[in-house]
């Protein structure tokens, strides 16, 4: 059985987290790009989204994560009951959660699935993989808005695709791979192709952002439809 360590060391994030919306039952929130959801086991990763927020909400859980270079909607929950009834939501894919991406390269088609298998693979942590054997199910749908190109300071010109993404799962890195898969990685992602393309390497950050969130308020039962707009 293979070790799995982790040396990843998070760099300082600045970024503070902005609380969209609270009350005495959950709150939610926008992560900024570059800040773990969860502390890591090293002294080092200290600073996450729970590490900042418990000092707020004392007692408080994450229902859900981000991708520590992904922004936007979170949900907190502010006790264990509302963490469970959340979580039941999630688990019964019962929450709509919708990102905002930039991606590599012009895509052919105008929307799609993508549905490939993904598996964790303990010789190449934390990378994931496409695995139709050993894999769980996992499928997303994209749409794309905008197809353009960036101008690059020495001329270059990026062909770049802005698109919607809906996970109908919930994997790790699930968008990542999936658009790995389907030939055009995220721009800006280190672990799945996004920073391969010429002038690409010099990304600021993951190009993608959890910008819409919908779920049920699970005291007051209203659906509660949030939206966050993509900051790139």
């Amino acid at each position: 059985m293979s070790t799995i360590t982790d040396t990843f060391i998070a760099p300082p994030c600045v970024e503070e987290i902005e609380i969209l919306y609270q009350d005495e039952h959950l709150a939610l929130i926008n992560k900024p790009a570059g800040l773990l959801s969860l502390s890591g086991k090293n002294p080092q990763n200290i600073d996450s989204v729970h590490h900042r927020l418990v000092r707020i909400f004392p007692g408080c859980t994450l229902v859900h994560r981000l991708d520590f270079g992904t922004s936007g909607l979170m949900l907190i929950a502010r006790n264990k009951a509302i963490n469970a009834a959340l979580c039941q939501q999630f688990s019964q894919r019962k929450v709509a959660k919708m990102y905002s991406a930039l991606l590599c390269g012009h895509l052919d088609n105008d929307g799609g699935v993508i549905d490939a298998a993904i598996a964790k693979d303990p010789a190449l942590f934390p990378l994931m993989s496409i695995c139709a054997i050993h894999g769980k199910p996992a499928r997303s749908r994209y749409q794309v808005t905008a197809r353009f190109y960036h101008a690059l300071q020495d001329g270059t010109r990026l062909p770049l695709t802005r698109v919607q993404l809906t996970p109908e799962t919930g994997r790790t890195h699930q968008l990542r791979i999936h658009c790995q898969q389907l030939g055009h990685p995220i721009l800006g992602c280190d672990l799945y192709g996004g920073r391969l393309l010429p002038g690409t390497e010099r990304t600021p950050r993951l190009m993608l952002h959890a910008s819409e969130l919908h779920f049920v308020h699970p005291i007051g039962g209203e659906e509660i439809k949030a939206h966050h707009p993509c900051p790139f």
